[in-house]
């Protein structure tokens, strides 16, 4: 039924203004929840100045076409509130918030939760909401934009249909009922879950100890098993040869065959197909030839090989096996209606499926009852119609076979069975071979030895649904999720693999780098992933920026895994949200101004939440490790709930904050006379002699004190013996083969050495002139540029920094992030002479290749010139050309 709106004069508003723009999900904890979200860009144009009530009739459009809006308490927190808004007026941002998760929840997703913020980019606003369905969150919000646009401008628009559509493409995309049972049951015992398709492929626990399901089938299930289960012929065999009760029958390919068989085994009898599933094409109870042939055409558009057996009196149990134990059994009962002396058949099911349990699907505890072609054929076969009136009691069935699926209900009979029968589907589960099994039994009563009753066991089902034993329509509910994770994990066994999470501004990939060094030197398998790359130990899986969720999720997902260190960039967390929930070690190194007027980010106090992500997700068992010496991030304590462990590149002593934290009984990494050093409360271990270790290139590189202590911390915390991390940092060179880009010196054919390095802001070039210049040289000089998103005083700044060297060469990079050709460049010689450098010693060369060799013919005996890289492969090549061989 369409919502017709009438229309405000044309002349106040356009509706088409709004615009709703880069809808997109963040996956993992974000900068705006800890948990998925749907974000979008919205444009307001001409209604940004207008609010609800300047907007004739809109309200009453709007809540006329999703009543259910009455009902959102908004900030005023009772029901009635949004409405309450709307009436005062508010923006419309705010109404599209409502609208999507409105819309989300209709379709049948519980969410709540959401936000509207100012992009910081004029005329845009973001919205955030909470999703549980990615495909429906994303459909909402454009189908949220649409309905409110048709209620500024009074178009006729279909809201019913609209929901409709949501709530079908939410049944299309959810996990299935088995599936989620499982997932539940693993997220209820904090084992991670990883979606790995849009259907039931799901991954449970990370790294080496992940498992793999799709619905009940698990990665162990037997594919030999598979295909006996699916061959109802040789399963019937397989239990038969050890003594289990089955049905009398043979598998034909021609009807005169099915009719051979049936007249030996005598009527009356069932045929179905010799590899369905789902109860497709089997037949009701076939008492002559005639019915026999219209069934066995049948099943053979379904398989060509059709099973003929005796039919089996007696009621339909399904027994779940998991592990080779019985965890339920349900009796399943055909779909059907009872008369009531007026209704027909037709307005019996009808009444029946408007009960709020029944759903397409798997989606509710029952399934709509069927009203197609085979209906009406199993009504005809009883001589029904659909318009049948059936007598008040008289029970109408609308399929032969019990299955859910065409809308059959459950009974649970768990308790009920015979000892006798839990072992004679326990047996029948083992001889086939699969580790969970659904053994389809029929028998007048399960609590009766099946020897004692007749009964038969006529299926072993591979992959078998469990919604009959969660969720009966009669009896006690059973857990059966919870015996197939206690399989897939029994007692003891890890779920997961130490995930160790790196941010900051900068140091975060020699950080991560030197963390995977030291567990990979202890003999584990590493994964970790850095701006240049994803590594598995030191072999490059994929190169790039692999700072985000995609670069985690291939680390994550690799079962030869034992440790994941993942570098996570404000970036990746901006755009995608993180790309795993939970972390054992939170690091954050540092927060200093990158990146600003970016992505909503204008303020360093900003950018400090960004990253604080990371300790708000480290475990409550796990560790965070801040560095003390940034008030940023030494604030960050207050956002988690993992134990605090405080490192400080001072000398120890000059920190009270550190001081203070071991008079607790806290951790810390330290520096203590040139020794790196771990305490916990009043125990101290010394590691390594700051000189000693290379990364610090004999101490001169003071600002590695941060990446050293970092890591070393992270690693104690973890368990490693302080030998292993001691002779890890004595084996840790920052070649360009083990830190490609960061502090790689290299001497060059004449005498003269070359720093490449990918400094890219101000503290990271401070860090790297103070270095330089602590470095004994006759002459240094330059190769500058940083990248054309920074703000332009930060440019400056950069050059700035810089003007105490012999010679600059800038450069820019080949993707200049939306500046036009020397914009960079003049920015930067502007910060260059503002501090004092001759503008005759500054020279611009935009190639890069270009700029690094005139850099390199400058060199002479004991010189040093320092590149700033953008592609560091390149830039390592050039200089390979003139390097002296070995270095």
């Amino acid at each position: 039924m369409s919502t017709t709106l009438s229309a405000p004069p044309a002349s106040r508003v356009d509706a088409n203004e709004l615009r709703v723009a880069r809808v997109r999900p963040l996956r993992g904890p974000n900068y705006w929840r800890l948990a998925p979200v749907i974000a979008c860009d919205v444009r307001l144009g001409a209604l940004e100045q207008l609010s609800t009530i300047e907007l004739p009739g809109f309200t009453e459009r709007l809540l006329d076409a999703l009543p259910t809006l009455r009902e959102h308490p908004c900030s005023r927190g009772s029901a009635g509130g949004f409405v309450e808004r709307l009436e005062e007026g508010t923006r419309l941002p705010h109404v599209l918030e409502h609208v999507s998760l409105e819309l989300q929840t209709l379709a049948g997703s519980d969410v709540s939760f959401g936000r509207v913020v100012p992009s910081g980019d004029e005329g845009v606003w973001w919205v955030i909401v909470a999703y549980e369905e990615e495909a429906v969150g994303v459909e909402s919000m454009h189908e949220a934009a649409r309905l409110v646009r048709a209620s500024i401008a009074g178009e006729e628009i279909d809201a019913p249909q609209l929901v409709h559509d949501l709530q079908r493409l939410y049944e299309t995309v959810r996990l299935g009922p088995s599936t989620s049972a499982i997932v539940e049951e693993a997220r209820r015992r904090g084992i991670p879950v990883r979606r790995l398709n849009n259907r039931s492929l799901v991954q449970l626990g990370l790294g080496r100890n992940l498992r793999r399901i799709q619905a009940t089938v698990t990665d162990r299930t037997s594919s030999i098993a598979v295909e006996v289960a699916q061959d109802k012929d040789e399963t019937k065999r397989v239990i038969g040869n050890i003594g289990l009760p089955v049905p009398k029958g043979d598998v034909v390919r021609t009807v005169e065959d099915a009719i051979d068989v049936a007249q030996e085994i005598g009527f009356p009898v069932i045929v179905k197909p010799l590899d369905a599933s789902h109860g497709r094409g089997i037949s009701r109870r076939l008492d002559d030839v005639e019915s026999l042939q219209r069934a066995f055409e049948v099943a053979q558009t379904i398989s060509k090989r059709v099973v003929v057996e005796q039919f089996a009196l007696g009621n339909d149990h399904r027994v779940l096996v998991v592990n080779g134990k019985v965890v339920a059994c349900a009796e399943r009962v055909p779909a059907r209606v009872f008369g009531d002396g007026g209704k027909s058949v037709r307005a019996l099911i009808e009444q029946e499926n408007r009960d709020p349990r029944r759903g397409i699907g798997h989606t509710k505890i029952l399934t709509h009852l069927p009203t197609d072609d085979e209906t009406v054929r199993y009504l005809e076969a009883q001589g029904l119609s659909m318009d049948s009136v059936p007598e008040e009691g008289q029970q109408v069935f609308l399929r032969q076979t019990a299955n859910l699926s065409t809308g059959g209900t459950s009974i649970d009979r768990t308790e009920e069975m015979h000892p006798d029968n839990v072992t004679a589907c326990e047996m029948a589960a083992a001889a086939i071979g699969l580790d969970v099994a659904g053994v389809d039994v029929i028998t007048d009563n399960i609590s009766v030895p099946f020897r004692e009753n007749g009964a038969v066991i006529i299926e072993v089902n591979a992959g078998p649904g469990i919604r009959m034993h969660t969720h009966p329509t009669e009896g006690m509910p059973r857990s059966v999720g919870a015996p197939i994770v206690d399989m897939l994990y029994p007692p003891g066994v890890e779920s997961t693999i130490p995930v160790i999470a790196v941010t900051g501004t900068n140091g975060k990939t020699t950080t991560t780098r030197l963390i995977a060094h030291l567990f990979r030197n202890t003999g584990r398998t590493v994964g970790f992933t850095t701006t240049d790359g994803v590594y598995l130990q030191n072999r490059l899986v994929m190169e790039g920026d692999m700072t985000g969720p995609f670069a985690a999720n291939i680390i994550l997902t690799n079962p030869t895994v034992d440790v994941a260190v993942l570098e996570t960039a404000r970036g990746g967390i901006l755009r995608a949200g993180l790309g795993f929930d939970e972390a054992d070690v939170g690091v954050v190194l540092n927060v200093s101004a990158d990146h600003l007027g970016l992505r909503g980010i204008h303020t360093i106090e900003q950018l400090a939440d960004v990253k604080s992500v990371i300790p708000a997700v480290t475990k409550r068992e796990g560790h965070a490790v801040l560095n003390a010496d940034d008030p940023l991030v030494y604030a960050m304590r207050e956002r988690t709930g993992a134990d605090i462990v405080l490192f400080s590149a001072r000398e120890f002593g000059e920190n009270e904050l550190v001081t203070d934290h071991l008079s607790a009984g806290g951790i810390a990494a330290v520096v203590e006379h040139g020794t790196f050093v771990i305490r916990r409360g009043r125990l101290r271990i010394p590691i390594a002699a700051e000189h000693d270790v290379p990364l610090t290139l004999g101490g001169v590189a003071r600002f590695q004190r941060q990446n050293v202590l970092a890591s070393v911390a992270s690693a104690y915390v973890q368990g490693m013996r302080y030998d292993d991390i001691r002779a890890g940092l004595l084996s840790f060179f920052p070649s360009p083969s083990t830190t490609p880009g960061r502090m790689n010196m290299i001497r060059v054919r004449g005498g003269g050495r070359v720093l490449v390095d990918y400094a890219h802001n101000a503290a990271a070039i401070e860090g790297l002139v103070d270095f330089v210049f602590r470095t004994p040289a006759d002459k240094r000089f330059c190769v500058l540029t940083v990248p054309g998103d920074r703000r332009d005083d930060d440019i400056r700044l950069a050059g700035r920094l810089c003007s105490r060297f012999d010679r600059v060469i800038i450069k820019e990079d080949v993707d200049r992030r939306g500046r036009g050709r020397g914009e960079i460049a003049e920015l930067l010689s502007e910060g260059l002479v503002d501090d004092g450098m001759d503008p005759a010693r500054i020279e611009v060369l935009y190639e890069e290749g270009e700029a690094i060799r005139r850099g390199l013919d400058l060199l002479g005996e004991d010189d040093l010139l320092v590149i700033h890289a953008d592609k560091v492969p390149q830039t390592l090549a050039i200089v390979r050309e003139r390097s002296v061989q070995g270095s």
